[in-house]
């Protein structure tokens, strides 16, 4: 379920809801979170100019970057043929910070445990401890590449991406966070660098700029371009507590299925360009 709430200014935040049961506390807590941050937008904006400044990235901001970063990222096709963005990861050059997993999750339930062929799928660790521990490999790669397949779908790409949270509960991060930007999510976003996994996108209403665990004003829409080896490695500092469900909204054709379970990150820097 999602929805926006909008200012007459123009303005809007938008806000989703998923689960395996409804729970009436809960949605109700979304939407006053997000009324509550509704007058904030008719606030003047901030201007920020280009920087690394340290930031929040809500689950839904950390969605669009995974969801970018798994076109070819936990292919084995691609990995075998030198394009994954994660070809480094894979390969042991880089790792991510330890605390970060990532499971390619049928236990989530958002999507059929069998892919176009009829093969069966089971959950398939990708990352563990910060490390590459495998990659999605369909029956065809597997048959050119002398891989083991694990039903993965033709594009290899995860349905039911999942990483664990960490420590930062919801009623801490902004205090956590100090002064910086809260990120409630990134649009646009694609490659800047393939094979350095870097990103590009933009910020929009859903971004606020916080001073000693207030927000305090909306903040202009500004690019940004940064790592995700950087912001789930040496820059992370702590993962929310609660890892969020995200299903897809896609519909190019049919509405989708699937999504991904994701925490916010807490990052020391976050890098803004124009």
């Amino acid at each position: 379920f999602s929805w926006s709430l909008y200012h007459p200014g123009g303005r809007a935040i938008k806000t989703t809801y998923a689960g395996e049961n409804w729970d009436d506390a809960k949605f109700a807590s979304k939407v006053q979170e997000a009324a509550a941050r509704l007058p904030v937008l008719a606030l003047t904006p901030r201007a920020l100019g280009p920087g690394r400044y340290r930031a929040w990235l809500a689950p839904a901001a950390l969605e669009e970057l995974l969801g970018v970063a798994a076109w070819g990222g936990f292919s084995a096709r691609a990995q075998a043929t030198s394009q994954s963005p994660l070809y480094r990861l894979h390969g042991g050059e880089l790792a991510l910070d330890a605390r970060v997993s990532l499971t390619e999750d049928f236990g989530l339930g958002m999507t059929p445990a069998f892919n176009d062929d009829g093969y069966l799928r089971e959950s398939v660790p990708l990352v563990r401890e910060g490390r590459s521990v495998a990659q999605l490999t369909n029956a065809r790669t597997a048959r050119e590449y002398g891989l083991l397949p694990n039903g993965a779908l033709a594009s290899e790409a995860p349905s039911s991406l999942s990483m664990p949270g960490g420590d930062l509960a919801e009623s801490d991060l902004l205090a956590a966070l100090g002064t910086g930007l809260y990120v409630g999510n990134l649009w646009y976003v694609n490659f800047s660098d393939r094979m350095g996994c870097r990103l590009t996108g933009m910020t929009r209403f859903a971004t606020f700029w916080v001073e000693e665990g207030r927000v305090v004003a909306p903040v202009d829409a500004m690019r940004f371009d940064d790592s995700l080896y950087g912001l789930l490695g040496e820059r992370l500092e702590r993962l929310g507590a609660q890892p969020e469900l995200r299903l897809s909204e896609d519909t190019w054709g049919q509405r989708a299925t699937g999504g991904m379970q994701l925490p916010g990150v807490l990052v020391k820097s976050f890098e803004l360009t124009l």
